[in-house]
């Protein structure tokens, strides 16, 4: 069960570094606005969860498959209205699938060695990862509510929402006047795009597929991506100089070293000034997606 488990898993990571090379091309695409691109992580994180793919004929995969990446498939159903379930099988190490059968001794040695690398790593990362988060809720334990949803604390030296099924905005003493009100109105949006709760589930992914330094690298792209759409969709409707305000703001946070939460200085600042700069120039995209 376990090599046939890490057997699909590889395959899997496999695929889905294909579909995030992609996508990091596709974002370097600057008139394409962050609130948008971000979505397209949902195709490489996909494919590393569902091992089973939907191909017709007519589907985006089997145009995939034929003209760019060209994996094995193996069936798991006959296909019904010419649409089959099919398992994308890069690595094709065995004569048979039903259940595995691989093509020599070795080779099943290898996977069944890797099989148990894989899970205990791939838990010993999950279990760090539970460790910390619980760690960083104790750490704001001690707060203060100032108003419905925020609150202050001395242990804190950036803004930022903590908290997953629950969130809330825990802000250092010292924020007051213009800058406490685009801090606040960057969390909030955190909070309303849920954002908190998609970086947790792009951890559990990327320790799934821990020995894939690409995953990691997705992961990364992935979280500043979500920074930067928060950005653009907190400045949705402020004029020119209330985003120039917003900008100052940003060069005056913390960057935050925290995984687990979305924090106001939580990644680079340049990239998110240049970005918010070029916010103009995303008129076309901005419109049909709307305010935010």
């Amino acid at each position: 069960m376990l090599t046939e488990m890490v057997y699909w898993i590889i395959n899997m990571s496999i695929t889905a570094s294909v579909m995030g090379l992609i996508v990091l091309l596709i974002r370097r695409i600057k008139v394409i606005p962050r609130r948008i691109s971000v979505f397209l992580w949902v195709v490489p994180f996909f494919r590393m969860c569902v091992p089973i793919t939907f191909s017709s004929s007519l589907s985006f995969m089997n145009f995939f498959s034929e003209y760019i990446y060209k994996p094995k498939t193996v069936m798991v159903a006959q296909p019904i209205c010419r649409i089959s379930l099919t398992f994308m099988n890069s690595i094709g190490a065995a004569n048979s699938y039903d259940p595995i059968v691989y093509k020599t001794n070795v080779l099943e040695g290898v996977f069944e060695i890797a099989g148990i690398i894989w899970i205990v790593v791939a838990l010993a990362v999950l279990l760090s990862f539970i460790m910390m988060y619980v760690v960083t809720m104790k750490e704001i334990g001690n707060t203060k509510m100032v108003e419905k949803g925020v609150f202050v604390s001395e242990k804190v030296d950036s803004p930022a929402v903590y908290g997953i099924l629950r969130p809330k905005i825990v802000l250092p003493e010292k924020y007051e006047g213009k800058k406490r009100k685009y801090v606040l109105r960057h969390e909030k949006t955190h909070i309303r795009r849920k954002d908190n709760l998609w970086r947790s589930l792009g951890f559990i992914v990327a320790s799934v597929h821990w020995f894939n330094p690409l995953s990691w690298l997705f992961l990364k792209t992935f979280l500043a991506d979500l920074e930067l759409a928060c950005d653009e969709s907190a400045v949705a409707g402020l004029d020119e100089n209330e985003r120039k305000e917003y900008a100052l703001s940003l060069l005056s946070a913390v960057r935050s070293k925290n995984i687990f939460v979305s924090a106001f200085g939580g990644a680079k600042v340049r990239m998110r000034i240049e970005n918010l700069v070029s916010y103009k120039k995303m008129t076309v995209f901005s419109s049909l997606y709307g305010s935010g």
